[in-house]
């Protein structure tokens, strides 16, 4: 596929999956070895989320921008780490879309911690392998190997992935700052300003952006809200997933969401129209600390939610959102050089706003 996108004859061996550009570019990156075990082991665990594997998607959507936007004339670079050269666009791309990679791995460290999480993409959360203390330090420096990674890609879109961060950890924050204040009267539109800056900014909107930066080019004012929809999208339906999906293939722990205490829009909803006597047993149920919360409660309230129609609500928010999300990107990528790249990005966001695992 790859090859076919980028029309060029000329590079040597080409790569058909962009993941593996990103695993091999995040592999040469990292440290391996050191003579010392500790700081070895440190190596370790800074791989261990990152070789867990996971879709890339925003990894992925970066480099396909910048293919969306490369001229079709370009030169060849190099990039460390590959014997084949890639056109330039892609060659500036590359270190972005493995530095977003990067800081969702190290990102997902910290909030396993922070929702006392049990597990990660089918394994033990890290800290649950190797302790708080040492699972934060490790979080820590995977963020310093993302900063290298921005740094070897074009200056310009440092001020863009900075922007990225701090968008994060505000909705990030409004996220767990409900939690620690026990509050319950958050509304459907609050959810909806929380996802879209905890998730939407980092997985949608920054790639796009970052993607079009790598040609060269000031990113499309509509890439902002089309992203904002399309990740809002994406984070409902993880919700929903999250209490409905099978197990295997969802690669997330079934239900943390609902043990962790998290406001999402399902719920919200549902304690909306729930009767006096609900709401006063989730409440009293909701506010202990995770390993106080008795399984029977849990699975009363998961009947009670999903007989409910929360989730069937859910979806068709997510729906909707979705529909406008790609509404206005297909009308931003209607005039970029690389039709084929186009069509790809509007496939990739379609299945992921509509996702069904």
């Amino acid at each position: 596929m790859l090859s076919q996108i980028l029309g060029n004859p000329f590079i040597v061996n080409p790569v058909n999956d962009l993941p593996e550009l990103i695993r091999q570019f995040v592999h040469h990156l990292l440290p391996l070895n050191h003579p010392r075990a500790e700081i070895e082991l440190l190596y370790r665990m800074m791989r261990d989320y990152p070789e867990r594997g996971g879709k890339m998607i925003r990894g992925q959507l970066t480099l396909m921008s910048a293919l969306a936007y490369s001229s079709p004339n370009e030169t060849l670079e190099r990039v460390s780490g590959f014997e084949q050269p890639f056109p330039t666009s892609l060659a500036r791309a590359l270190p972005l879309a493995s530095a977003l990679e990067l800081f969702q791995n190290w990102v997902l460290i910290h909030d396993d911690i922070e929702d006392e999480s049990e597990e990660r993409r089918g394994s033990p959360a890290l800290h649950r392998i190797h302790g708080l203390p040492l699972a934060l330090n490790a979080g820590d420096a995977l963020h310093v190997y993302m900063w290298q990674a921005v740094f070897m890609g074009p200056e310009a879109a440092r001020a863009e992935f900075l922007e990225t961060i701090h968008r994060t950890a505000e909705g990030q924050h409004m996220d767990l700052g409900w939690v620690a204040a026990e509050r319950w009267d958050v509304s459907p539109e609050d959810y909806l300003e929380m996802v879209r800056l905890k998730t939407a900014y980092y997985t949608v909107v920054a790639p796009l952006k970052l993607g079009m930066m790598a040609a060269n080019l000031e990113p499309d004012l509509r890439f902002l809200e089309a992203g904002l929809a399309l990740g809002a999208a994406f984070q409902i339906r993880d919700d929903v997933l999250n209490l409905t999906a099978d197990a295997g293939a969802y690669g997330k722990e079934i239900a943390g969401d609902l043990l962790e205490g998290k406001r999402t829009l399902m719920l919200l909803w549902w304690l909306e129209q729930a009767s006096s006597h609900q709401r006063e047993f989730f409440l009293g149920a909701m506010n202990k600390p995770r390993v106080e919360k008795s399984p029977e409660d849990m699975a009363q309230i998961l009947e009670w939610l999903l007989s409910s129609g929360a989730p069937e609500h859910a979806m068709s928010v997510a729906n909707g959102e979705a529909e406008r999300g790609l509404k206005v990107l297909e009308e931003a990528l209607q005039d970029a050089p690389n039709q084929m790249a186009t069509r790809v990005i509007l496939e990739q966001m379609r299945s992921l706003a509509t996702r069904m695992h």
